[in-house]
C-alpha cells in the first residue's frame, strides 16, 4: 500500500509540473486535430464508407444521433458532453461505460471530441478516487444535477485513452489521465477488495448494480460477503496492467503494478475458472457449483487479455460460437440459452451491441478474428434489419431474432422495454470499423 501511495505522490506532483506544458501541447494538438477533423462531418463520412451497403443507413443515423446528442459545456464538465441517448427514460445522462463505448465510436473521425468526453469523465473524481458512475443532468423533472459518491462502475476508460492515442499519436496525453487512474485504484483497494483476493462490485451486498449488469442472474442465490467477482476482478487487473504500461512510459517504478497484475491473472486463470467445464465463475460459484450460471460476464477474461491462450480458445469453440448458449440469431446472448434462468428480460437474455463489441474484440486480441467476424456481422445484420423496420436502434435486442419489443427491461418500472435512440450501448460504427479490419 506504501507503494502505490507513493506513486500516487509523484504522479500528481508529475501532472502539476507537467502542467504548464501540456497547456502548450494542448494548442499544437487543437491544431493536428483539425488536420484530423474539422467538424462531425468526417463521422457522417465514415459511416457512409465502411461496413456492408446496408448497413450503412443505421450509421449514418448513429453519426446524426451522435451529434443530436451532444450539448455545450456546462457544469459539471469543463468540455461539450454527450449524453447518453436522447431517448434514455430517465432523461439526460453522462457516463458509465457508456461514455468510453461512445468515445471509441467517435475517435477514429473526431478524437478530439472523443477525448474531451474523457477529461469530462474525469473531471468529477471524488477525493478519495471514486470516478461517478451516471451523473444525472438536469430534466423537466429536476434542475440539479447529481451523482452517487459511494458507487463506482466498471473502469473501461482506459480503452478510450489507447485509442485515442492510437490514432493521433498523441502519447503524453497519459500525463493527465495517469494520477486518475491510480487514484481510482486506490478507490478500489480500499473499497473493493474482496476476501483474501480478487475485487468485488457491490452487487452482491446492497443489489445496486454498480457492475453496470442490473438484476444479473449470478446475484439471485448469493450469500452477502466480500467475495470475489468475475467481472471486478478482471476489471482491476487491467487497470494494473494500464498503470503498469503508463508507468513505464512516464519514467517511473512499476513493480508495484505488475506484480498484482500477475497476482489477479494467476488468481483469475487459476481459482476463477472450472478446468473441467472450461468456464470462468465468481468465488462462490467455484466453491458451490449450484450457483453457477452462463452469464456472459464468464467471457470477460477474453476482453482483458486474463485467460490463456488455451483457456480463450476453449471459451470461443465451446461457448462463445455455439449457437445453444451465447452465439444467438443476434449475438450475444447476455445469458447463455440453456441456461434455465435465459428469459427475454433486460440483461438475462437480451443481447447488447455494446458487449458483443468487447467480447469481439477480445477475440482479435487472441488471434481470433474468426470469432469477431462472425459475432460483429450477425449482431449488425440484426441491428440494421431492425432500424430498417422501426426506423431506430434500441438500447437492446431480442437475441432469437424477433422485435426488440418483445423483449422486457425491467417489470417492476413504468417502462418495460428497452429505450430507442440509445448511443450509450450501440458502438455500432466502431463494429464495423472493426468488422472491416477482420473480414
Amino acid at each position: 500500500m506504501k507503494s502505490i501511495l507513493l506513486l500516487l505522490l509523484i504522479s500528481v506532483t508529475l501532472f502539476s509540473c507537467t502542467n504548464t506544458s501540456d497547456q502548450k501541447q494542448n494548442s499544437t494538438t487543437e491544431t493536428s486535430y483539425k488536420k484530423i477533423t474539422s467538424s462531425w462531418e468526417n463521422l457522417s463520412t465514415e459511416a457512409n464508407s465502411i461496413g456492408k451497403p446496408e448497413w450503412r443507413p443505421m450509421l449514418q443515423y448513429v453519426a446524426e444521433l451522435h451529434k443530436k446528442s451532444t450539448h455545450p459545456a456546462k457544469w459539471p464538465f469543463d468540455y461539450e458532453w454527450e449524453e447518453i441517448g436522447p431517448g434514455y427514460i430517465y432523461g439526460p445522462a453522462f457516463g458509465h461505460w457508456d461514455i468510453v463505448n461512445q468515445a471509441i465510436d467517435v475517435v477514429n473521425s473526431h478524437p478530439e471530441h472523443a477525448i474531451k468526453q474523457m477529461f469530462n469523465n474525469i473531471k468529477n473524481q471524488e477525493a478519495d478516487g471514486l470516478i461517478p458512475g451516471s451523473i444525472w443532468m438536469p430534466n423537466a423533472e429536476s434542475d440539479t444535477v447529481t451523482w452517487d459518491k459511494k458507487i463506482g462502475h466498471p473502469p473501461f476508460w482506459p480503452f478510450a485513452i489507447e485509442d485515442y492515442r492510437t490514432v493521433t499519436g498523441n502519447d503524453s496525453i497519459i500525463n493527465q489521465f495517469y494520477s486518475p487512474l491510480i487514484r481510482q485504484i486506490t478507490w478500489f483497494e480500499n473499497n473493493r477488495k474482496a476476501e483474501g483476493e480478487g475485487f468485488f462490485y457491490n452487487d452482491i451486498l446492497l443489489k445496486e448494480w454498480e457492475s453496470g449488469i442490473d438484476e444479473g442472474i449470478r446475484f439471485d442465490d448469493t450469500k452477502d460477503g466480500k467475495f470475489a467477482c468475475i467481472d471486478a476482478t478482471c476489471h482491476v487487473y487491467f487497470m494494473y496492467e494500464m498503470a503498469s504500461k503508463w508507468s513505464k512510459e512516464l519514467k517511473l517504478d512499476p513493480t508495484y503494478f505488475e506484480k498484482r497484475a500477475s497476482d489477479l491473472k494467476r488468481f483469475i486463470q487459476t481459482k476463477l475458472y472450472s478446468e473441467k467445464e472450461g468456464l470462468f465463475y465468481d468465488s462462490w460459484a467455484m466453491e458451490d457449483p449450484k450457483l453457477r450460471s452462463l452469464a456472459f460476464e464468464t467471457l470477460f477474461p477474453l476482453v482483458f487479455g486474463v485467460a490463456t491462450q488455451q483457456q480463450a480458445d476453449r471459451l470461443i469453440d465451446d461457448y462463445l460460437l455455439n449457437t445453444e448458449y451465447f452465439n444467438t440469431t443476434h449475438p450475444l446472448a447476455t445469458v447463455g440459452k440453456k441456461d434455465p434462468k435465459f428469459e427475454l428480460r433486460m440483461w438475462r437474455g437480451p443481447s447488447w451491441n455494446s458487449m458483443t463489441y468487447w467480447i469481439a474484440r477480445g477475440c482479435a486480441t487472441y488471434g481470433r478474428e474468426d470469432a469477431t467476424k462472425i459475432l460483429l456481422e450477425k449482431a449488425l445484420n440484426e441491428s440494421s434489419k431492425q432500424f430498417k423496420e422501426t426506423g431506430t436502434i434500441w438500447e437492446f435486442y431480442n437475441p432469437l431474432g424477433g422485435s426488440p419489443k418483445d423483449v422486457l427491461r425491467k417489470p417492476q418500472t413504468e417502462k418495460n422495454e428497452p429505450c430507442v435512440d440509445y448511443l450509450g450501448h450501440n458502438p455500432l460504427i466502431e463494429m464495423s470499423r472493426l468488422y472491416d479490419k477482420v473480414k
